[in-house]
């Protein structure tokens, strides 16, 4: 399977875990030294992967609300053995703006960092 494709399925599980509120799949796709950084409503917001885990199993999915599916990559850049993606994920009432650099660790392409914001799209 070429990078490209193996990125887009990593993606499709990071898509469905968060909008199916699949803590199970999130963490698959996801380095177990993940940062996460963003903004939520301008103030900061930092958690650990285990943090965020938790915040998606306890939360009401997307899903459970009856939210339409409609995360979506809007670019996908690849170098060796590192690519970076830009990710448009509405969910909750948020229009959520993602930044996600990978890293292919020798066996699978894993999410090292994600950073976040909202804007109203």
């Amino acid at each position: 399977m070429q990078a490209q494709e193996e990125i887009e399925a990593l993606l499709k599980r990071y898509f469905d875990g968060l909008y199916y509120g699949d803590a199970t799949l999130l963490k698959s796709v996801f380095h177990p030294q993940v940062q996460l950084i963003g903004d939520v409503h301008g103030a900061p917001y930092q958690n650990s992967l285990q943090g965020f885990l938790d915040a998606v199993s306890s939360r009401e999915s997307p899903h459970q609300r009856g939210e339409e599916f409609q995360m979506e990559a809007l670019g996908i850049e690849v170098m060796n053995q590192v690519a970076y993606v830009k990710a448009r994920c509405p969910m909750l009432g948020f229009y959520h703006h993602d930044y996600l650099s990978l890293v292919h660790d020798g066996e699978r392409w894993l999410i090292t960092k994600k950073i976040f914001t909202h804007a109203a799209d």
